[in-house]
């Protein structure tokens, strides 16, 4: 048990009545069908339920919520039951009696039904004196894990009073679940604070490296605190020799307040660059370049000891690259890497790298590295080839959950392999036998990926597309975090759009007009001001603002930056009613919940849409569209338009340097012409 038993508060616990088994009870209520069978249980036997029983009740209410989707979800009915009412009131009268597993899920459940009765209970915890026991480490753990996204006011007041008297790891797992939540609680905070200052002696460097994130990303402002901080991180910098723990102190020190990049630190790093992997490098690196820009922006120089020191970090990344003649141990310290330095300086070379050593990628690392290519936006044929060619000979050696991240790099830089047939089909066929087990989440991301690819496996498809399935997604949805359920929303309706535009075979309903609508509404922006400088310029080769139109919506939802529609002379035809302003968005022009109905044509006439693709829209080393680009442009093309991308190397080309030069560009790709 983690709690402190405080038996000479509560001496008389010891005789407290328990029925002498409970075992019967709570097999009563595992045969509960429904919510209203355990609400008639708790009724007949509340004057003889013990604790555990409880939270047994609890965890059977919240099973039958999980297995419902949100449409059948009851969670308004469950909280306003009468008798969830009388299970909150032996909650908190049996609260002292729960073991600490019992009372972990208790809070975790509440907060499921009523945030409100979590803050009740937490301020009952309070009045147990539990701010002086380790179990209050795991309270603020639900809170980091859990409850990420409650904002209630209530709750962080309730922790505001169990705060008084915590230890320095309680306070660190306080102030890092108040990171996770994004606390604007400025009371907590520096409660907090205070006690994090007090202890600052007692943490680890990793510690002060959590502290420091944390308060940063809070906003919280102490000089004497950030001062101390830093001491501290300066303390251990100088008798830490390890270089793993010398590039996190340096990365925290970095991160404080009115950087300043000393002798000590420079000397530090120095000390320790021969013995540094490219993780520690990278760490060093990020920090220096913090430590620039920071000169750059407040003092307008940069010293020469910062830009030798990241130069010596240039230096050292290419020697040990150089190193490596074993590509397990190089993908040990390339798979965490990520960061400006280390695209800038050092990816040429480890692709290089990677090509020397291709021949040992097999069934073990080929997810790894393809995970690696995709995230890196690099196209190297060769890689991927050899990547396609060991799933072919080892696919029965690879795990199923693998193939996605083997797909990746091909969906996303818009790569077919030499046995592209084979290739997907392979990985399909393998995946098929799981399809029923598999992630939910995971087979929405693999059928986005192989549509990207124009790849449509039926069998995949029809499991996703499913209504089992869909209540499956539904569920596991809620348990997401705001960010990753909106990405994986996205892509469902992608995927949707694809099969019905590019399968209409499989005749799979589009149903996310809703979905579109309110979220493009509000997504879609007025015009910037280069949108509204080539607006200008396209009505001005057009003929007029009434032969232009911005920011369109088309029918499936693709977003148009332009469009304009010719005649079967090549004469632009104006919009009947013409509503666009600059600054400000017209409406989409179909009807709602009718994403095929729009304006007829004149026979022989043409719809353009025009695409302006910036860098991302291309792999980092070559102009090469990548794929959602890709399928976009496929997309508009079923849907009658005549596509013109218009990438940004071309535009902001030194041939393109000019008005008029402009001009005769938009002219050529819309007329097919040269100059006027």
């Amino acid at each position: 048990m983690l709690r402190l038993r405080a038996v000479c508060l509560f001496p008389w616990r010891l005789f407290h009545f328990r029925p002498f088994s409970c075992e019967p009870l709570i097999s009563q209520m595992d045969k509960c069908t429904d919510e209203e069978q355990v609400f008639d249980f708790i009724e007949k036997n509340k004057a003889i339920l013990s604790e555990k029983q409880v939270g047994c009740a609890f965890n059977v209410l919240w099973q039958f919520q999980k297995q419902k989707t949100s449409l059948l979800k009851s969670v308004e009915c469950i909280r306003d039951h009468p008798q969830f009412l009388t299970l909150y009131n032996l909650t908190t009268s049996k609260v002292e009696f729960m073991n600490d597993d019992t009372l972990v899920n208790v809070l975790y459940i509440t907060q499921q039904f009523d945030i409100h009765v979590l803050s009740k209970f937490s301020t009952c915890l309070a009045d147990q004196h539990l701010h002086v026991s380790p179990l209050m480490g795991k309270i603020a753990d639900i809170v980091n894990r859990k409850l990420e996204n409650i904002r209630d006011l209530r709750l962080e007041s309730s922790i505001l009073l169990m705060s008084a008297e915590l230890t320095s790891q309680q306070a660190l797992a306080v102030i890092v679940a108040l990171e996770e939540m994004e606390s604007r609680n400025s009371r907590l905070i520096k409660k907090i604070a205070s006690i994090l200052h007090k202890h600052l002696d007692d943490y680890k460097p990793i510690e002060l490296l959590k502290i420091t994130q944390a308060l940063i990303f809070l906003h919280y402002r102490s000089k004497e605190l950030f001062v101390k901080l830093r001491e501290a991180l300066l303390s251990h910098l100088k008798i830490s020799v390890k270089s793993s723990e010398i590039s996190l102190l340096v990365y925290a020190i970095s991160m404080l307040p009115s950087p300043h990049l000393d002798e000590v630190v420079i000397s530090r790093i120095e000390a320790v660059l021969p013995q540094c992997d490219l993780n520690d490098l990278n760490s060093f690196a990020t920090s220096v370049l913090r430590w620039i820009q920071y000169d750059y922006m407040y003092l307008e120089s940069t010293t020469g000891k910062q830009l030798k020191l990241l130069q010596k970090l240039d230096h050292y990344g290419h020697q040990r690259l150089q190193k490596f003649n074993n590509l397990n141990r190089l993908w040990e310290e390339l798979k965490s890497l990520k960061g400006d330095w280390f695209v800038e300086s050092l990816l040429e070379e480890t692709i290089a790298t990677l090509q020397c050593l291709m021949d040992e990628i097999n069934y073990v690392n080929v997810a790894g590295i393809s995970s690696f290519i995709a995230r890196m936006n690099y196209l190297d044929t060769l890689i991927l080839d050899r990547i396609a060619s060991v799933v072919l000979q080892q696919i029965e050696k690879i795990h199923p959950f693998a193939v996605l991240a083997i797909i990746l790099p091909f969906s996303i830089l818009n790569y077919d392999p030499p046995q592209r047939d084979e290739f997907f089909g392979t990985c399909v066929q393998h995946l098929n036998s799981y399809l029923t087990v598999l992630d939910p989440l995971m087979l929405v991301f693999l059928g986005f990926s192989f549509a990207t690819l124009q790849y449509f496996p039926e069998d995949l498809l029809k499991t996703i597309f499913n209504i089992k399935f869909l209540d499956r997604l539904d569920s596991q949805l809620e348990l997401l975090c705001s960010s990753l359920n909106m990405r994986v929303q996205f892509r469902l309706m992608e995927l949707n759009r694809a099969v019905c535009l590019e399968c209409p075979e499989y005749q799979i309903p589009w149903f996310h007009d809703r979905f579109c609508q309110q979220h493009y509404n509000k997504d879609i922006g007025s015009m910037n001001g280069v949108q509204q400088h080539v607006y200008k310029m396209l009505a001005e080769v057009l003929g007029g603002i009434n032969c232009v139109k911005a920011s369109v919506l088309t029918p499936y939802y693709h977003t148009v930056d332009f469009e304009c529609i010719l005649d079967k002379r090549k004469k632009p035809l104006p919009y009947g009613n013409h509503n666009t302003t600059l600054g400000k968005l017209p409406a989409s022009h179909w009807e709602s919940n009718t994403p095929i109905v729009r304006s007829r044509l004149p026979p022989g006439a043409e719809r353009i849409a025009f695409d302006f693709l910036d860098l991302r829209a291309f792999c980092r080393n070559i102009p090469h569209l990548k794929g959602k680009s890709a399928m976009k442009k496929r997309h508009l093309e079923i849907l009658g338009y005549r596509v013109i991308q218009i990438p940004h190397f071309e535009w902001n080309s030194m041939a393109l340097s000019t008005k008029e030069a402009r001009m005769d560009y938009l002219r050529e790709r819309i007329f097919g012409e040269g100059k006027s």
